[in-house]
């Protein structure tokens, strides 16, 4: 690459953050630091559930410069997605959606730290098809980023190489760098400005983790008097080991299956009593807001 090629790249890398910036804002977070938001809307920003104190004024500091007061919509930990509104609502543009990603493909990160725009380059490290959150939330696309970046830059967009949004950008398990899409950020957007919350499914009992010679499942320690497990016939001791025939190995699996579309449905869970195998089938609930 020439030095007149590499300049157009910087430029027009440089280009694409500043387009993005004056959709950003900055909030301070629970522990200390800065995290990032960017504006979806008519005054509401989305950001990163898990930087966002439920309990602790929101001030969220925009583009302009100035710094207003922002109302907690609702939050949905299944995504990592929370939603807030500022006050007096904001005015500010929307980043337009990107077309699909292909490993290798340039991203660019945008953030800001007050008055101070943010960016940084990488690529598109993997996509892969929908897959299941650690707490049961459909995530539609597993996009996973190559690019290193710090803390402020939670919650903040992820541009393709023609400025659209892919997605918001959190960090996973060991803080890999990992994109909530923009397909699953619309619908659970839609669900917080309705509810202020996303439905999740509710069995109403508490497990653990079992292995046991030939036995792998989640055996269960705590029972709500009125939840569904009761209801259907579940008893202290029981051993999950199958939902709906597929096997279960632990609790974690049992939470993912308790997604937002477990809601209302019947399900038949396999079971270990005393040793003997029966089937129970259990109408999921809703899990009551904590």
């Amino acid at each position: 690459m020439s030095q007149f090629d590499l300049a157009a790249f910087s430029d027009a890398v440089a280009g694409i953050a500043e387009r993005a910036a004056p959709m950003t804002a900055s909030f301070a977070t629970q522990h200390g630091r800065t995290a990032t938001a960017f504006h979806w809307g008519d005054g509401f920003y989305v950001a990163a559930e898990e930087a966002v104190e439920p309990d602790e004024a929101l001030r969220l500091s925009l583009a302009s410069g100035e710094t207003v007061s922002a109302e907690l919509i609702g939050r949905d930990p299944s995504t990592g997605i929370a939603l807030l509104k500022s006050a007096p609502a904001a005015v500010a543009p929307v980043l337009d959606k990107a077309g699909p990603v292909r490993p290798g493909h340039i991203i660019v990160a945008a953030g800001r730290d007050g008055a101070s725009p943010l960016a940084v380059l990488g690529t598109v490290g993997e996509v892969g098809p929908a897959w299941r959150s650690l707490r049961g939330g459909t995530i539609d696309r597993r996009i996973n980023l190559a690019v290193m970046t710090g803390g402020r830059f939670e919650g903040g967009p992820v541009l393709d190489a023609g400025g659209g949004l892919v997605g918001m950008l959190l960090f996973g398990p060991r803080r890999r760098v990992l994109v909530i899409p923009y397909e699953t950020i619309e619908r659970t957007v839609a669900a917080l400005k309705s509810k202020g919350h996303v439905v999740r499914g509710y069995l109403g009992a508490g497990f653990h983790p079992i292995r046991h010679a030939d036995i792998q499942g989640a055996v269960v320690v705590s029972l709500d008097e009125q939840g569904p497990a009761k209801a259907a016939g579940i008893v202290l001791g029981d051993i999950v080991i199958s939902w709906n025939g597929e096997k279960v190995r632990g609790p974690r699996e049992l939470i993912r299956k308790l997604g937002p579309d477990s809601a209302g449905t019947t399900v038949t869970l396999g079971v270990l009593r005393g040793g003997e195998a029966r089937d129970v089938t259990v109408a999921i609930g809703e899990k009551p807001l904590s």
